[in-house]
């Protein structure tokens, strides 16, 4: 049995992440038989999505300056490190700590880091002064250089390859939440526009609802519903009030069960200014619905096929993303066969074939 060991920050969010590590870790512990455990920092909070009741969670206690914060990060994981005695770790923290771990623990046991985010994530922050530019730049360069010290690096995207030089790298895509092996019946095509994501800048809601403001114009009686977690300012709530858009307009926090979202719209849209994969696209598309994406770095592009199961914009251009939109309003046969395009060409991302990727590289690297 292999004892494979998970170092992340937290399994209570409800992004991309914690999504996938919710279906990668189930997968290999009740299908390959791994001996999995997670490790999160500061407590084990209710996780926002299921896992397999096989692993097992070890948290260590992480405070104070950023001194203590590190010695305490040092010392636990090498603490829980001991205890679990791994074959193989893998870094699930696109923060600037996990690239360290290499330096940190200087332990023979193979350690690979899961990349879930673009480097423009980095670059794509409404701060745009000379410091924060300086900073981001200076980040990036300490990733890039400790990208190589990992056994293997592990991207999600063919266009993420070209952010890192190094000669450990290996593209392992998401794996799929879901795959409906039959789809809800709709008498009627849905007048809803759905979106996933956090209220953050990199998310691009301030796009879309500026591409929407012309899609209401043309169509008053859709509706776009948004999920995702909110900013305490609220400003795109604001935003939608000041487009005058806030009657076609609804916000909602997460729910796990996001299924049911995709099962009564006719289509997703994902405005992002960058992606580290875009999970939302490939369960849109289990559920047999186009989607009209930004083709942002990185991700969309290799999901969706142009025309055929979805639409990639000009990253930014708000005109032809509301285009887009209304070209697939205008003509519901058009989405009908694009969806079933999708259902077909989203198979690729089940996770039989993906977990068996990851198995694959587990034990090469033992």
């Amino acid at each position: 049995m292999i004892k494979l060991l998970y170092i992340t920050n937290g399994i209570d969010g409800s992004g991309g992440l914690e999504r996938v590590l919710s279906i990668k870790a189930s997968y290999l512990a009740e299908y390959y038989n791994y001996d999995v455990t997670i490790l999160c920092l500061n407590g084990l909070k209710e996780p926002f999505y299921s896992f397999s009741s096989k692993i097992k969670f070890v948290s260590i206690d992480v405070s104070g300056n950023p001194l203590a914060y590190f010695l305490n990060y040092k010392r636990g994981i090498r603490n829980i490190i001991k205890t679990v005695e791994p074959d193989i770790i893998s870094v699930c923290d696109d923060g600037l700590k996990g690239f360290l771990l290499p330096q940190i623990l200087k332990s023979k046991t193979p350690i690979i880091y899961e990349r879930h985010a673009s480097v423009s994530l980095n670059f794509n922050t409404a701060k745009k002064g000379f410091f924060q530019k300086l900073k981001n730049k200076f980040a990036y360069f300490i990733m890039r250089w400790a990208a190589t010290k990992f056994d293997k690096f592990v991207v999600l995207t063919n266009g993420n390859l070209n952010e890192w030089n190094a000669g450990n790298l290996e593209v392992i895509p998401n794996p799929l939440s879901f795959y409906p092996k039959e789809l809800p019946q709709k008498t009627k095509l849905p007048k809803t526009v759905v979106a996933v994501g956090s209220h953050s800048y990199n998310k691009g809601y301030d796009l879309l609802l500026q591409s929407w403001e012309k899609v209401n114009k043309e169509f008053p009686d859709w509706k776009l519903v948004i999920y995702g977690k909110k900013d305490a300012e609220c400003k795109y709530e604001d935003l939608s009030n000041q487009l005058g858009i806030s009657s076609s307009v609804t916000f909602n926090d997460p729910i796990p069960n996001i299924e049911e979202a995709y099962a009564n719209a006719a289509m997703l849209v994902l405005p992002s200014r960058s992606e580290g994969f875009g999970m939302v696209l490939i369960e849109a598309m289990a559920y047999g619905m186009p989607c009209v994406s930004y083709d942002c770095p990185h991700g969309p592009g290799d999901i969706i096929t142009n025309g055929e199961d979805g639409y990639l914009i000009e990253n930014g251009n708000i005109d032809e993303f509301a285009n887009r939109i209304i070209d697939l309003i205008q003509d519901p046969d058009n989405i009908a066969q694009m969806g079933i395009n999708a259902r077909i060409n989203v198979e690729r991302y089940l996770p039989e074939r993906i977990v068996a990727q990851w198995d694959k590289l587990f034990k090469e690297l033992i």
